[in-house]
């Protein structure tokens, strides 16, 4: 059973030099299933491309709050009509979410977050989400729309309360690197007593390397080994890891199996 990557940016500059052979070799690692998360609109057409061109590689259209500032106007129409258009590959709406931290501009995160929850409700695609720092503010905001098709806290960094909220209101956790990292005891203990069918496996390459791995880029090569700190931190075969989070993939991302090429 081949492991998806949930959240990998493999349209970035590090991956642009023959990414059809790192495919095969990642595939060759056990690695055969890839969400792409576009950061906005200037990167859509480039993770639409990469779906239409590579087997196994879907994708979700949205804005990232990181990038809310440099977006044009009108952004938001040209969004839901992109949507409306229903791209093959095209399986979740984001990234986007909440970056509280100093350094990141805050205007205008929270309406463009709210704007596209009501576009995956809309058209009913779960949401693919960006919470540093803002696990509570996001839960907030998440519980007042109560999106139906729910989705996915990305790398989620957080305690156990803050997981259980999340699950609670449908979104499972996506789970990298950051449990190789010994100090992170409140997320690998949250990581490791919730239910596992709550959890998803994700990179974000080419960002958040393992520990060990700091100073590299960041690669899909790098899923095994996640999956593999997971089995350990749960006390679990690592075959039944891999089986329930391929079923808890296809229950969050239902689109995967009739939307990549194969």
């Amino acid at each position: 059973m081949q492991l998806t990557d949930t959240h990998c940016h493999l349209d970035f500059p590090v991956f642009e030099s023959d990414l059809a052979t790192r495919l095969a070799q990642w595939r060759q690692l056990g690695v055969g299933e890839y969400i792409i998360p576009a950061v906005g609109e200037e990167n859509w057409t480039r993770v639409m491309a990469l779906a239409a061109q590579h087997a196994g590689i879907a994708y979700g259209l949205g804005i990232h709050p990181w990038y809310v500032s440099a977006q044009t106007p009108g952004v938001l129409t040209r969004l839901e009509d992109l949507l409306a258009s229903r791209p093959r590959g095209l399986v979740a709406i984001g990234e986007c979410g909440l970056d509280l931290r100093s350094h990141v501009p805050q205007e205008g995160q929270v309406a463009l977050f709210e704007a596209q929850i009501k576009l995956a409700m809309k058209f009913e695609l779960p949401l693919i989400v960006h919470s540093v720092r803002a696990n509570d503010s996001v839960a907030k905001i998440l519980r007042r729309f109560n999106p139906a098709q729910g989705g996915v806290i990305h790398a989620f960094s957080g305690s156990l309360n803050q997981a259980e909220t999340f699950w609670r209101l449908g979104f499972r956790l996506g789970i990298g690197g950051v449990i190789s990292y010994e100090r992170a005891n409140k997320t690998r203990e949250a990581v490791r007593d919730m239910p596992l069918e709550a959890l998803l496996l994700e990179t974000d390459a080419p960002d958040m390397p393992l520990q060990g791995l700091q100073g590299e880029p960041n690669s899909p090569a790098n899923l095994p080994l996640i999956a593999q700190l997971l089995a350990e931190l749960r006390q679990l075969p690592l075959s039944d890891v891999i089986s329930v989070l391929h079923e808890s993939t296809r229950c969050t991302f239902p689109l995967m199996s009739s939307e990549i090429n194969i």
